[in-house]
């Protein structure tokens, strides 16, 4: 049982959102565009959570030099900021949760860029509920680093032990413990999480289990 919960900070891709297909589909039409193979979407999509350029970058694999990169994820992100509300949606119970949790603080903390972060939350109707977002290129350093998520529940005005950080992946759940705060993972989502090496506190089926650990027990 963890202890009530007064602030949430809430990972992007794959917590609020499924936007596997798009970023997938994203990544592929860049490989195309420079004349590589397209990957299987499992392979794509286990590169996912780092950023956008490390994304390009696992794609492209280690033999692609820096100017290869940089150019890639130019690309790259052209074309997905052209298609990133073309399939992506959010999960089951989310809107019906963050409606349930509007009252209390909460945050999006993911290494997504920042703008197409806000643009992809407006486009859903999900940016209302949040009080601040923040984007792989808000703070100098990406997650699992906790300056990101320390500053957050600064301006939230939480403490550690009394916020969650709620995720599908491994840097998620490391956030978390960086930061001290109380680790939720997601049943679902596309990122890469080793139950062994970072257990989470409580894992959710869907987001609408966040709403009892707001109450004392």
């Amino acid at each position: 049982m963890v202890r009530p919960v007064g602030a949430f900070i809430f990972d992007l891709d794959g917590t609020l959102i499924d936007s596997k297909l798009d970023l997938v589909n994203s990544v592929n039409a860049m490989l195309c565009k420079i004349g590589r193979p397209e990957l299987p979407v499992d392979t794509v999509a286990s590169y996912i959570g780092h950023g956008a350029p490390r994304l390009v970058a696992s794609a492209l694999g280690p033999v692609a030099t820096d100017v290869e990169c940089k150019q890639a994820l130019k690309v790259f992100l052209t074309h997905y900021g052209k298609h990133n509300l073309d399939q992506t949606r959010p999960y089951p119970g989310v809107a019906e949760a963050l409606e349930a949790l509007v009252n209390l603080p909460m945050a999006v903390l993911t290494n997504k860029p920042l703008n197409m972060s806000i643009e992809i939350l407006e486009g859903l109707g999900l940016s209302r509920y949040f009080r601040g977002i923040y984007g792989g290129d808000s703070f100098e350093r990406k997650k699992p680093h906790p300056d990101g998520a320390n500053t957050i529940l600064g301006e939230l005005g939480g403490t550690p032990e009394n916020s969650a950080m709620i995720g599908d992946s491994d840097v998620d759940i490391q956030t978390a413990r960086n930061a001290g705060m109380i680790a939720v993972g997601v049943n679902y989502g596309f990122g890469q999480h080793d139950r062994r090496a970072n257990p989470a506190d409580l894992y959710v089926d869907s987001l609408n289990e966040l709403i009892a650990m707001t109450k004392k027990p």
